[in-house]
């Protein structure tokens, strides 16, 4: 705004003093014209605003879903890695944060290489064994579903012979294993996208998370620039523990599979179940699942052993119940 001063004669030091203080006003920078804008419009903004963003979310998720993937993957994946990224970035030279996600990518990348050394020719042999077994297996089922549709018969429980009822049983699980198999294999196009498109959604999470990771204070910046200035405490407070309770679980979580598959491994082996570096690795994928996961994994554990003996499907039972609660109350 324009300062206009009246010089008095009278006063000639006073006048020009004004008169430079009229120029400095003319010359210095002032805030913009703050917009009023009230308080009903405001809300609706916002509402809008936010249905606008979820509406576009669930149109990429449903248009294409691997982004939804990819996105979803990437920021559990940098909240997974964010604790050592920090940790390592207090350690390098200039506190170069570029420089920790790299040696923890290429941290991991070694563990991948040991693993695909050491665990998994043992883990695909176990496999294919198994493959090679399950004929076997199915005939020492099918005597066990025989012995209990016997008792069954006994007890007037039963809606045919034993033979009848495991005639219809075998045909109904042998259609849908069919089905499943001819499934995924019926089609080789099918199975080469389905490959392909699982490679660049796995690059595609590995890309999201390290940017995440090494561009993490300019998004905290961003993100605190965007909240009013009398939140921006509070904001920053929340952004705080945001990262360091969902990391821990993240982390928490990334562990507790390990050791309940390597566990679970470990007491198969000593009970005197095949395949049990197999049946661990299965138990650490089922595990994700909340609540029913663990005792999902079990299962073929229990009918492996029972093909051994019903007395080490017994104790095979007993330790995954003991593993559960272990887990339950410990880890």
């Amino acid at each position: 705004m324009r300062k206009v001063t009246m010089l008095d004669e009278s006063q000639p030091g006073k006048a020009i003093a004004d008169k430079a203080t009229a120029t400095s006003t003319i010359g210095r920078r002032t805030w913009p014209t703050p917009i009023w804008v009230p308080k009903l419009l405001r809300n609706v903004l916002i509402v809008v605003a936010v249905v606008t963003v979820l509406t576009a979310l669930v149109l990429v998720a449903w248009r294409v879903p691997s982004a939804l993937v990819i996105a979803v993957g990437g920021f559990a994946l940098a909240t997974l890695l964010s604790f050592p990224v920090r940790e390592l970035s207090r350690i390098m030279p200039r506190r170069s944060r570029g420089l920790a996600v790299l040696s923890t990518f290429l941290a991991i990348v070694g563990l991948l290489v040991l693993g695909a050394i050491f665990l998994v020719p043992q883990l695909m042999a176990q496999f294919a064994t198994l493959s090679d077994a399950l004929p076997l297996m199915a005939d020492a089922g099918r005597r066990y579903l025989l012995v209990a549709l016997e008792l069954l018969e006994e007890w007037g429980l039963s809606a045919g012979t034993p033979e009848q009822v495991a005639s219809r049983i075998e045909g109904d699980l042998s259609g849908r294993v069919g089905d499943f198999t001819g499934g995924m294999l019926g089609d080789p196009f099918a199975l080469v996208s389905g490959v392909f498109g699982f490679v660049v959604a796995f690059f595609g999470v590995v890309f999201v998370a390290a940017y995440l990771l090494a561009d993490m204070r300019r998004i905290k910046a961003a993100y605190l620039m965007v909240v009013p200035l009398p939140y921006r405490h509070d904001a920053r407070d929340l952004w705080n523990a945001f990262e360091h309770s969902f990391s821990r679980y993240m982390s928490g979580l990334f562990l507790d599979l390990l050791i309940q598959g390597a566990v679970s491994a470990l007491v198969l082996y000593l009970i005197g179940v095949p395949y049990a570096l197999a049946l661990g690795a299965w138990v650490s994928l089922t595990a994700l699942i909340p609540y029913f996961g663990a005792w999902l994994g079990a299962v073929p554990a229990v009918i492996i052993a029972f093909t051994v003996s019903p007395l080490t499907a017994l104790l095979t039972l007993i330790a995954f119940f003991v593993i559960q609660q272990v887990e339950g109350n410990f880890l």
